[in-house]
């Protein structure tokens, strides 16, 4: 089995391997490699809509470069508290990132997501994002706008009076419920549309069978929000 980095070659086999529809585990198959660095690579890239082998190889030189130049990228390698690695931090941080696109976050707003997430304090405030971000105030604030809105983040004022940007436990469950709520005014919609084209008609069918479905799930996404509320503020046992 070939060790080391991927190389361009095996990236492009990749690249055409996710074009055909392949699963992860034979193109590793193919390659003689791990599934796991199949699924690293890809997730790592884009994910498999959008993974491309020119962009992956030049990702991963300039990682590679970071890596080299420790003192140089001085205040871009942040001292990480318990003893974690500051590189596995990144990288890590890109592979979430990357998966909160993937599940329908547009890119600026899953990386500060992702960062707020990773702080064990679960709390930055602006300025704090455009230093660990390199990104301007304004993409910050566009950011934290759109995730207030979805009720993924929360402001509150600190000692010294400045807005910190808080994922608390109740984030997600918050989040669902307000998911689920939103449901409602396509259901009333759907339901109007019945009237509007006429009951027992093929449209109006669709309509209704939507509005059912909605309606449905969104009762079972508050039902199960509720019930698995408690897990949210559970501690692991080295806490407690």
């Amino acid at each position: 089995m070939p060790g080391g980095r991927l190389t361009q070659q095996e990236r492009q086999q990749i690249a055409l391997g996710l074009a055909d529809g392949l699963a992860y585990a034979e193109i590793a198959r193919r390659l003689d490699r791990p599934t796991s660095t199949v699924t690293r690579e890809v997730t790592r890239n884009g994910g498999p809509t959008a993974y491309r082998a020119d962009l992956a190889h030049r990702a991963t030189e300039r990682r590679t470069q970071r890596r080299r130049q420790p003192a140089v990228q001085g205040p871009a390698v942040s001292p990480q508290p318990h003893g974690r690695d500051a590189e596995a931090v990144r990288e890590y941080e890109e592979m979430f990132t990357t998966v909160l696109m993937r599940a329908g976050t547009p890119k600026m707003m899953a990386r500060v997501q992702a960062a707020l997430y990773m702080t064990d304090t679960g709390s930055l405030t602006a300025a704090e994002l455009v230093q660990r971000l390199g990104v301007s105030p304004a993409s910050v604030s566009k950011a934290i706008t759109f995730l207030e809105s979805q009720g993924l983040v929360r402001r509150e004022r600190d000692e010294r009076r400045r807005d910190r940007y808080v994922v608390d436990d109740d984030i997600w469950y918050q989040a669902m419920v307000a998911s689920a709520r939103a449901l409602v005014q396509v259901i009333d919609v759907s339901r109007q549309g019945v009237g509007v084209l006429g009951p027992g008609t093929p449209a109006a069918d669709r309509l209704e069978n939507i509005a059912r479905f909605l309606d449905f799930v969104g009762e079972s996404i508050t039902r199960a929000a509720e019930q698995g509320r408690e897990v949210l503020h559970t501690r692991s046992p080295s806490r407690s």
